[in-house]
């Protein structure tokens, strides 16, 4: 990001190839640019994709909003970049080992001349040593490889059948899974695919059509829903082949985002067709305006000379993370954990000021969490479903054990209130517990002392933390350190700002 393909200059607004802008916030480096500052009178700086922090953080915040896997895109790797993206797959797995990530490899065979031949020595001279990470992706026990771009009826792709089956099936000799990334109308025909490669698509573990710059609406995904995604999870059903789709949450500089409800509309769709899992597009592609990072979220964020649009371009203000955040929400909604909607529960905004939710507003609400240890299934995403009788448990016989949620912003925060299942089962028990809250995530200051609070099922096996005071933070952790009953627990973490 901080320097573009013109001959190293920084980026400025004659000299550029982004889109919009992302958040700088959560980076401790940025790059100086030629832009003029921010709308708010900061610096206009960007940071480097190269630099090992930057995909640290892109790895956090996938850890942090629930976002299973990272794909990395490799493009020809025997050109100039080649160092460079051998480095970046380096970084990558540093990243993915150290947050808790999992990753896999997609060549991008756009443009590549040599690809048969050269795809096979790249994989076995350097990239299969990846799949020693303990965070490398693996589907049936077998490390996953995407090949992207095989039947797009185009100049950059004119690989044969013959030869995209022979990479097809000599990755699949190697022992791996591999999905194709191919073209929307790899089944129904068109413009767009070639003719005669029908068993190529079919020679594929998985197949990821690319929907990107073919939809814009929630109008068009519906439309792609008919004429693209029941059919093709029907036949890729009858050969035995998984089915993930591609979600993208819209170009910010064309307007296509609706704040939320074009996306939400491609994910309901998509789980409503029972897919086996869906491919985002994109995670970081800031040069497309297609990202889902984190994003200026008005024009106090965006170069005041740039004319780049914010994510509140519509009228209604959105977080800079609101779109980590429906992505996690959409992979719950995928995985079961919340129930299909063609309502969005993701709110635009966090908080209880600039035009966001009321107080009376549950901040925690499906948000993401994190915890110190969890026993079986009784992870901390049960404290923040919205269901009363799931919840969070951590390991048993150990103190102190903690829970923490991210509001995703810095909000005000003034009162707690911690549920366990309103069943008679669960006893009444006394926990012992602090609440501590942070704005970055890193320095934690305590809003609420230790204290013993009473859960009994005879009053609804609630307890209510006030504060003493109002504070803004973001993370809002509780730390256990007794239970009269058992471990850590809690199936209600509600946060509000009054």
């Amino acid at each position: 990001m901080a320097l573009d393909a013109g001959l190293g200059r920084p980026p400025s607004p004659s000299n550029t190839g982004i889109k919009c802008w992302p958040d700088m916030r959560d980076y401790t480096h940025g790059y100086q640019t030629g832009y003029g500052n921010l709308g708010n009178g900061q610096p206009a700086t960007l940071f480097s994709s190269y630099d090992q922090q930057t995909v640290d953080t892109h790895f956090q915040w996938m850890k942090t909003y629930g976002i299973d896997t990272a794909a990395l895109q490799r493009f020809n790797p025997t050109g100039g970049e080649g160092p460079t993206r051998d480095a970046m797959a380096q970084k990558v797995r540093s990243a993915a080992e150290s947050k808790g990530v999992k990753f896999y490899l997609m060549y991008d065979v756009t443009g590549w001349t040599g690809m048969q031949s050269e795809i096979k020595t790249d994989w076995t001279q350097k990239m299969k040593a990846h799949t020693a990470s303990p965070q490398y992706a693996t589907q049936n026990g077998k490390p996953v490889v995407c090949v992207w771009g095989f039947g797009f009826n185009d100049a950059n792709h004119p690989f044969t059948a013959d030869a995209c089956l022979d990479v097809i099936n000599w990755f699949k000799a190697q022992g791996c899974y591999v999905i194709g990334g191919v073209p929307r109308e790899w089944r129904t025909g068109g413009a767009g695919t070639r003719t005669g490669y029908t068993d190529v698509y079919h020679a594929f573990d998985m197949l990821s059509p690319w929907m990107v710059g073919a939809i814009g609406t929630a109008a068009d995904s519906d439309n792609a829903y008919t004429t693209y995604t029941v059919g093709d999870e029907a036949d890729c059903a009858a050969h035995g082949i998984d089915y993930q789709p591609c979600v993208l949450p819209g170009d910010v500089s064309a307007r296509q985002r609706a704040h939320g409800d074009f996306m939400w509309r491609q994910f309901y769709n998509m789980c409503r067709a029972g897919v086996q899992g869906i491919y985002i597009s994109m995670f970081d592609e800031y040069n497309e305006g297609n990202q889902i990072a984190k994003t200026a979220e008005s024009q106090a964020w965006t170069p005041v000379d740039s004319g780049f649009l914010a994510l509140d371009e519509d009228g209604t203000a959105c977080s800079s993370d609101y779109y980590l955040r429906l992505t996690g929400d959409g992979g719950r909604m995928l995985k079961g954990q919340i129930a299909l909607t063609a309502v969005r529960p993701t709110q635009p905004m966090t908080g209880d000021g600039g035009g966001g939710t009321p107080p009376a507003t549950d901040l925690a609400l499906r948000r993401p969490t994190s915890e110190s240890s969890h026993t079986q299934v009784y992870g901390s995403g049960n404290a923040v479903d919205g269901d009363p009788n799931t919840y969070w448990e951590s390991a048993n016989n150990a103190f102190p054990q903690w829970i923490q949620v991210d509001l995703g912003s810095a909000a005000t925060v003034r009162r707690l209130v911690l549920t366990l299942p309103p069943s008679a089962a669960w006893g009444a028990r006394t926990q012992t517990l602090s609440v501590q809250g942070s704005v970055d995530g890193g320095t934690f200051s305590q809003l609420a002392a230790p204290a013993g609070r009473l859960f009994d099922p005879a009053t609804g096996n609630t307890a209510t933390v006030t504060l003493s005071s109002a504070a803004t933070a973001r993370y809002v952790r509780l730390t256990f350190t007794a239970n009269t009953g058992w471990p850590g627990q809690l199936s209600g973490l509600q946060v509000y700002g009054s």
